[in-house]
């Protein structure tokens, strides 16, 4: 389902200049994303995981319907509480990559994506098996639970839970990347 204004099918160039407006103090690591961009011999060679410097992925906030709690996963591979995304295998949308991967790790439903870029993180994964360790480019977009909230633990998570976001962003223990993204939510929604 979709947001009819939530700027979904925005190029990658121009969703990062849309969101250098908002948050120009993160102008370091949009020029990242940037420079995967011009590196990239074509318009989807960033977007595929077989490019094993890095590559593009994305992820969702996904919120309650009140947008008072975020759903998160515990990541198998990574053994972390994280927000639910994945990689883009091509697809250069990210705000739809972002919606797709949040119903597919989720079982959830009826989900819409709210606006454009809402985080960027560029994270280091480590090598695993014959996967050499590389750079994710993770667009982050918020999604909306406007059904029903049951989700389905899949087989990509250990387990997956709604979090408190006031919780998140006071918890010092907490990844960095889901402090900033609860402090970004919070004082969007004061």
């Amino acid at each position: 389902m979709r947001d009819s204004d939530n700027h979904l099918h925005v190029p990658i160039r121009s969703a990062l200049a849309d969101y250098l407006r908002s948050w120009p103090d993160e102008s370091e690591v949009a020029a990242q994303f940037t420079g995967l961009l011009d590196e990239s011999p074509n318009d989807t060679h960033a977007f595929v995981r077989e490019r094993l410097e890095g590559h593009f992925t994305a992820s969702s906030w996904l919120v309650d319907r009140d947008g008072r709690r975020v759903l998160l996963t515990h990541h198998r591979k990574l053994g972390r509480w994280l927000q639910l995304g994945g990689h883009a295998d091509g697809d250069t949308d990210l705000a739809d990559v972002a919606l797709r991967e949040a119903e597919e790790e989720s079982g959830l439903t009826d989900l819409v994506v709210e606006g454009g870029l809402f985080d960027l993180d560029r994270h280091w994964i480590p090598s695993r098996g014959d996967v050499p360790g590389h750079w994710h480019y993770d667009a982050r977009y918020v999604v909306r639970a406007t059904g029903s909230e049951a989700f389905v633990v899949g087989h990509e998570s250990l387990d997956l839970a709604w979090r408190d976001i006031a919780a998140i962003e006071a918890d010092p223990a907490a990844d960095e990347s889901l402090r900033r993204m609860a402090r970004k939510w919070l004082a969007r929604t004061a």
